[in-house]
């Protein structure tokens, strides 16, 4: 029940999150598709390549949100941070789209 709920709640958080960033000059789908950056196992993003200015604005633009939306269902969950990041980073993962980066066991892959 609690891993469903939270499977729920990150679902949404990823698509708030992605709506988000679109606002940025450089929008996540486009970092993404162009191979700038890519979805860690720790549930944050990542540089693919050493990032220009707007890539590295996105990123932490992002992984500030993300933090803090994972502090937020950490709490209300009385679960600690890194399940949640561990559980986001999974789930983020499984729905990036092919042709994008996430992290593997050697480092970047394209998925």
């Amino acid at each position: 029940m609690f891993r469903q709920r939270l499977v729920l709640i990150l679902g949404a958080l990823v698509l708030w999150l992605m709506a988000e960033s679109s606002v940025l000059a450089l929008s996540l789908e486009e970092a993404k598709m162009k191979g700038l950056v890519g979805e860690k196992t720790n549930g944050y993003l990542g540089a693919v390549i050493p990032p220009d200015t707007e890539a590295r604005a996105l990123l932490e633009d992002v992984n500030q949100k993300r933090r803090r939306a994972y502090e937020d269902i950490a709490k209300r969950n009385r679960t600690n941070v890194q399940s949640v990041e561990s559980l986001a980073g999974e789930k983020a993962i499984q729905n990036t789209k092919p042709g994008n980066f996430v992290e593997g066991a050697g480092g970047w892959v394209k998925k």
